[in-house]
């Protein structure tokens, strides 16, 4: 795919205006970075950074039992949330594997808003249309709509100098107007702090942006990345898709486990799921902390008493722990907890790394 070919946001060119670098991410050109991906990560961490995130898709299910059928579908169970909430769930294949993660909004029982990854919008949109019975409309729309994240300390500082609700429940959601501007402001994120998302219409998105910078620079923040992004999530354990989840990597491998309502008669991939459950995962996602210095990439092999036993699938370094993490897919069989030591081989070098139950870092998110 060449740079003529990659989608660009609604404020694509607000961001090459703040000097940021740019790199395709799920067929967009998206901002990598502005002032440097550790400054960013430390932004969030202390104060609060301003994520532009509008690459993500967004559809609509609408219909009488439009809840139901997205209930019969995706993994997590709609039941146990109502209007105003929004829950994270799996849409998956019939053999268990993912082909996405999302956020659902619980509108109403006649609709149900999502939130899919970027590159698997038309995939989740293409899947939900054909099985939705007759009356239930599957709309993308992934243009209608930017998405920006406030995450940090100091989120709730920014939405207050916009005069934005912030006194909602975690993974909660008010539809709110600023300035005449229609704005869905969620209580959720991607980076394990305290922090909100604001869905404005894709037309309206430049002004809003613009009065969260300034009102974030006046909280002593700054607008951040992918980069950081990145580096924040994998602190967290957060999976992302392609790396943590995948065709290939199901819900109970990544620890999503909790994310599948069980007690439902039925979803996409519930058998397979259900007996991978009940004869335990043959792989399992950890977090490995490097006791020697280098830093841990994708794709590297984990070896125990010097045989393979797994594969990173996600690896950075840390800028808050400062040392080299990673999360990686280890078998179960001999398998490993929390203390074991294990060795990473980063291109020829055995990298020892201590294996524990992410997250790496405290979670601020509630």
């Amino acid at each position: 795919m060449t740079d003529a070919d990659l989608l660009q946001g609604p404020i694509h060119a607000v961001h090459a205006e703040l000097g940021a670098t740019f790199a395709p991410f799920g067929g967009w050109a998206m901002p990598v970075s502005y002032s440097g991906t550790v400054a960013e990560h430390t932004a969030v961490r202390t104060t609060v950074g301003l994520f532009d995130v509008s690459h993500l898709g967004k559809a609509t299910v609408s219909g009488p039992g439009a809840a139901e059928f997205v209930n019969s579908a995706l993994t997590n169970d709609l039941g146990r949330i109502g209007p105003g909430k929004a829950q994270y769930t799996l849409c998956c294949a019939p053999d268990g594997g993912v082909i996405d993660d999302l956020i659902a909004y619980y509108v109403a029982a006649d609709e149900i808003f999502l939130v899919p990854n970027a590159a698997n919008t038309a995939a989740v949109v293409a899947e939900l249309k054909a099985a939705a019975p007759e009356g239930i409309s599957v709309v993308d729309q992934h243009r209608d709509y930017a998405v920006f994240a406030v995450q940090g300390p100091k989120s709730t500082d920014v939405l207050k100098a916009l005069g934005l609700p912030t006194d909602m429940a975690y993974m909660a959601y008010d539809d709110a107007t600023w300035d005449g501007v229609p704005v869905r402001v969620c209580r959720t994120g991607y980076t394990g702090e305290h922090g909100y998302e604001l869905l404005p219409a894709w037309a309206d998105s430049e002004r809003l942006f613009r009065a969260l910078l300034t009102a974030v620079g006046a909280a002593g923040g700054e607008p951040a990345g992918l980069g950081a992004r990145d580096t924040l999530r994998t602190e967290m354990g957060y999976p992302l898709h392609g790396h943590e989840l995948s065709l290939e990597i199901s819900p109970l491998q990544a620890r999503c486990g909790w994310a599948i309502g069980w007690k439902k008669p039925e979803f996409w991939g519930s058998a397979a799921l259900a007996q991978e459950k009940a004869d335990g995962p043959r792989r399992k996602l950890w977090g490995l902390r490097a006791l020697d210095r280098g830093v841990l990439r994708q794709g590297q092999s984990v070896l125990r008493d010097g045989a393979p036993v797994g594969e990173t699938t996600s690896g950075t370094f840390s800028p808050t722990l400062k040392v080299g993490i990673a999360l990686a897919l280890i078998d179960s069989d001999p398998g490993v907890g929390p203390g074991d030591e294990v060795e990473v081989d980063v291109r020829g070098r055995r990298l020892r790394c201590a294996v524990i139950n992410p997250p790496f870092v405290e979670v601020k998110t509630k």
